[in-house]
């Protein structure tokens, strides 16, 4: 337990400091592909993908760890990842950015965390399991894109890889406007660390590296996966209802450590600051935590879960509720942000 907790703990640390300091954003780079038409955030989780898939697949090709991804639930996974999608926007953040902003005090997050976690627990092992079940039963055959075609898996991910080279490469070539910053206060390792602004594709590479790190020390726990939020948050608010140890596993240890690493990283960046939301961002954060666990537990992942760790693993499943996922955010992003502008423009007209 010991061992399992430590190493949960520092990797989740690792995540969470990456993330708050990178600005790694999943719900707002899916947004801004929409609004804004700026890729480099999704650019940038094509990079941890890429930088993930050759780890992992190193790793299980040297006998670190066996995984198998199973069937394909095809309508569960595009319904669940799509109201996932939705529900990132209402809550200002997926479910590693809710944990990570967290951290950084902002209270709606907390909120967003809170019915998400409660919201995960009721789907996995509350009222709505058995439904879980049921919708998730219907597969179309294997999750393995390799297995389907009938082809070893490096096929998939050595073109893959020289894609998103050549995407960063176009992307880092292309001219930009410079950002003018204040003058440093801190000089050295803790300016590059707590001040300067991270490269979006560095934090890339980092997170790719963390996520391959999460495979063989959670085999070690004996849970076979790398990252995941789902699941760990629904066992964390179960242990705390029921104190029963059993339901702790390396994914719980994995999830504080993103809380406790987001802490650390915003307060020593001067980022950190208790902010009260408003009536209408409490509302809007339940309601999109709620539509997170819903549909995080029905597609079988978050934007973690599928969108960074079974897109590596070359999965069907993964690389479908990612799609879906983002066209969720932007169905939501419609309504939240660009109706109401349009409304705002043509009542000024």
């Amino acid at each position: 337990m010991l061992q399992m907790a430590l190493t949960g703990i520092l990797c989740g640390a690792l995540l969470g400091f990456v993330m708050q300091r990178g600005r790694f954003c999943l719900t707002g780079g899916f947004r801004d592909m929409y609004i804004a038409k700026d890729n480099r955030m999704f650019y940038a989780l094509l990079v941890a993908i890429a930088v993930q898939a050759v780890g992992v697949f190193v790793l299980i090709g040297a006998g670190a760890f066996e995984y198998t991804v199973g069937q394909f639930p095809l309508w569960a996974t595009i319904g669940g990842a799509f109201i996932f999608g939705i529900g990132i926007i209402f809550a200002g953040g997926c479910a590693t950015g809710t944990w990570y902003r967290a951290g950084e005090g902002l209270i709606g997050s907390w909120i967003a965390l809170a019915f998400y976690m409660l919201m995960a627990a009721i789907m996995k092992s509350g009222p709505l399991a058995q439904f879980t079940v049921d919708a998730r039963t219907p597969v179309v055959g294997t999750d393995s894109i390799a297995e389907t075609f009938g082809i070893n898996v490096w096929f998939l991910v050595i073109p893959f890889v020289a894609l998103v080279a050549f995407v960063v490469y176009r992307e880092l070539r292309k001219p930009r406007v410079k950002i003018p910053s204040l003058k440093p206060k801190k000089t050295g390792l803790a300016h590059i660390l707590f001040e300067k602004r991270w490269n979006p594709y560095v934090t890339a590479i980092l997170i790719g590296l963390i996520a391959t790190l999460a495979w063989p020390l959670s085999a070690a726990s004996g849970r076979i996966f790398g990252l995941g939020i789902t699941t760990p948050s629904a066992n964390l608010l179960q242990f705390l209802v029921t104190g029963d140890l059993d339901i702790i596993n390396w994914g719980v240890f994995l999830v504080l450590g993103i809380f406790f690493g987001s802490y650390f990283a915003a307060k020593m960046s001067g980022e950190f600051r208790l902010r009260t939301p408003d009536t209408k961002t409490v509302v809007r954060s339940s309601s999109g935590g709620i539509l997170m666990g819903f549909g995080a537990s029905l597609a079988g992942g978050c934007s973690i879960g599928n969108g960074l760790v079974m897109t590596s693993m070359m999965t069907w499943s993964g690389w479908t509720a990612l799609t879906f996922m983002i066209l969720g955010t932007w169905t939501a992003s419609y309504f939240v942000f660009v109706r109401p502008s349009k409304q705002r423009a043509a009542a000024r007209a």
